[in-house]
């Protein structure tokens, strides 16, 4: 279905035609007609599937029909990161852009009141908030949620993992009457809790959900490759001069890993950023920002970026660890091949989080095909000299008179007796280590084989292979996080 075969207004057709869409995509298809009649909807959404526009158009309509009959629309977004929200915003920008005097501001912690303020008192037709920023200023007066007359929450499945759930249910208390407003409802997966809170506070929405099929994105080029823990940068090195990406979003499972790649990759020659949320907030849009026009071709990033990051043209998705979460993986490779385009995943399985994978094929009804890492270009690994620690040092270290319950500094003018340092004992020196025994390379063969076994055989190789005598079979496999 053409967008100009759905009953909207020139000017919005205008601000489609600039984004360069022409074709609705499959849950586009599906749901604007019901959202352009002004009713309520849950949806399961896919990430990349073109989500936003609906609401975003749905939106668009119903302010320029409002204007012609001088009246205000006023709508709500809530997202559940400050990424997701800031690239909401800019979704909405770009698809407003033949639509005049509408105004729409993004509302969101880690920075200052003043130019969110500075928006509430010009005035608004659209605020797209996260949960905590948006009811302080409830809380502060300056929002009236009666206000709105369109309310959106998108990725709710993601806001209620984060702790949310109270928030939108107290958010849904404060608006007008279900039946005096219109309520969308995006989630990557319709649990029991995102029903619940649909059949409470909506007005009789229409379900629309997504076959499991339908979950990953057909149109990327997923390659798995089986490696130790300690050869995987090297083959990273090596797979990343063998492709030479325009761009490319690398996932770590932990915030100190993710500083280790990133260093290890700028010391190699491709200058890399970081990514996670321990970064103020104004650097991490910075960093998205470089990404998005292309002056970054590199970033290494935790999950806080999975969700809601959008980079235009992604050529490349690494997972550099197998994600925890098998939802994770669809979310993270979800980065490239967005509005149908083409792209390419590579994850890496090492003895850490192999044991990942066969959920994630389970939840994608597919075996990620199986690629032996030969005839791949020789590199040198320039930060190989280099240990953990010596890249990520460790944080969080204050001075006794800093922490809690320490020394009080001396006052002024006290003299204090000097203190003698601690003698230290002598160590005995250590016997050398026996130089590593490398295992023999396995055959091209073995691993194209490895990829049609069935799950109990698969398993089984993996515990052979990883752990050896170190577990019995049956019993679990105790993960130890990464530093």
């Amino acid at each position: 279905m053409n967008f100009s075969e759905l009953p909207l207004h020139e000017q919005v057709l205008t601000g489609i035609e600039r984004t360069g869409f022409e074709q609705c995509t499959d849950v586009q298809q599906r749901v604007l007609p019901v959202t352009l009649a002004g009713k309520d909807v849950m949806v399961q959404s896919k990430t990349g599937s073109g989500k936003t526009a609906i609401y975003a158009i749905t939106i668009l309509q119903s302010f320029i029909t409002a204007q012609a009959d001088n009246r205000e629309v006023k709508a709500l977004i809530i997202a559940p990161t400050r990424e997701l929200a800031v690239q909401i915003k800019a979704d909405i920008d770009e698809l407003a852009g033949g639509v005049n005097n509408f105004r729409v501001g993004c509302f969101f912690g880690g920075v200052g009141y003043a130019k969110q303020d500075e928006w509430i008192e010009k005035g608004l037709d659209v605020y797209v908030a996260t949960p905590g920023r948006i009811l302080d200023y409830q809380k502060m007066k300056k929002v009236d949620f009666r206000q709105f007359d369109i309310f959106v929450v998108d990725e709710a499945d993601r806001l209620f993992d984060m702790g949310f759930y109270p928030d939108i249910q107290k958010m849904f208390s404060l608006l007008r009457p279900v039946k005096e407003r219109q309520t969308m409802l995006f989630s990557a997966t319709l649990s029991t809790k995102v029903r619940h809170l649909a059949w409470q506070f909506m007005n009789e929405p229409k379900e629309i959900e997504v076959q499991p099929e339908e979950i990953t994105v057909k149109e990327i080029t997923q390659e798995l490759y089986h490696i130790s823990k300690d050869e995987k940068f090297r083959l990273l090195l090596q797979l990343l001069k063998q492709d030479e990406p325009a761009s490319c979003l690398i996932f770590t499972n932990t915030k100190a890993r993710c500083v280790e790649v990133s260093k290890r990759l700028s010391m190699n020659g491709y200058q890399s950023k970081y990514l996670m949320g321990d970064l103020p907030q104004r650097k991490r849009l910075e960093i998205i920002g470089w990404m998005k026009s292309g002056k970054l071709r590199f970033l290494v990033a935790t999950d806080v970026a999975a969700r809601g990051l959008q980079i235009d043209d992604l050529a490349l998705v690494v997972n550099y660890d197998i994600p925890e979460d098998y939802e994770s993986y669809v979310h993270r490779i979800g980065r490239t091949a967005r509005a149908g385009k083409s792209g390419k995943s590579i994850t890496l399985a090492d003895e850490e989080y192999v044991f990942n994978l066969e959920a994630i094929e389970e939840f994608i009804q597919m075996k990620i095909p199986v690629i032996w890492p030969e005839d791949l270009p020789e590199v040198e690994d320039k930060s190989a000299s280099y240990t953990f620690r010596d890249l990520v040092p460790r944080t969080g270290v204050r001075s006794s008179s800093a922490r809690r319950g320490g020394t009080p500094s001396p006052s002024r003018g006290r003299k204090q007796a000097p203190r003698r340092a601690p003698e230290r004992k002598q160590r005995r020196p250590r016997p050398a280590a026996p130089p590593k025994q490398h295992p023999p390379r396995r055959s091209a063969k073995a691993y194209a084989d490895l990829s049609a076994l069935p799950l109990e055989e698969r398993l089984a190789y993996y515990k052979k292979e990883y752990l050896g005598n170190q577990q019995p079979a049956d019993e679990p496999v105790k993960k130890t996080s990464s530093p």
